[in-house]
């Protein structure tokens, strides 16, 4: 990679957090602290976070993360451009139950993988979203206590919108 590449990245970046702090938005449903940190397209309440009439610049495109934390909101919208990969991490619980798995509502829209667990109770899982289909997915983490028998319940659902680039003419 040249150096002019890596320039350019820092570049996109710098503006990408200056319009993000010109909105004043702030995480969906969750406290200010660090706990649940969101990436700038996943902010602020959005009506066109959920159809195909969304405003450009108002989707993550290439690489998102989602935190969730303890005493976040059990729900979430992200919308995003097609191809691009979304960072799933869900920090330790502070009741008895553990994270369990990450399912997809429709796999060909986004595909939840690299379902891991670390020892410090904090999942991770990757989304994958599609490089040529417009849609919407719900992707819902399950959780369960480890010592109580029956299946893990939905504790958290990200409803992602792959949306498509303008075109011109």
């Amino acid at each position: 990679m040249r150096w002019w590449t890596g320039g350019w990245m820092v570049a996109a970046m710098v503006v990408l957090a200056g319009c993000h702090a010109s909105e004043g938005g702030g995480p969906v449903g969750g406290p200010s602290d660090d706990t649940s940190s969101v990436s700038p397209a996943t902010e602020g309440p959005s009506a066109s976070a959920t159809g195909p009439s969304a405003a450009p610049g108002s989707c993550a495109a290439g690489h998102a993360k989602v935190t969730v934390g303890p005493g976040d909101a059990v729900e979430r919208r992200l919308c995003v451009r097609p191809g691009t990969v979304v960072s799933l991490v869900l920090r330790p619980r502070t009741d008895d139950k553990r994270w369990t798995a990450v399912r997809s509502s429709a796999p060909a829209l986004v595909l939840a993988s690299g379902w891991r667990v670390d020892a410090d109770g904090t999942s991770r899982a990757s989304l994958r979203c599609a490089g040529t289909r417009a849609g919407a997915a719900e992707v819902t983490a399950s959780a369960k206590a480890p010592d109580v028998a029956g299946a893990a319940r939905v504790a958290f659902t990200l409803h992602v919108s792959v949306v498509p680039y303008p075109t011109q003419g």
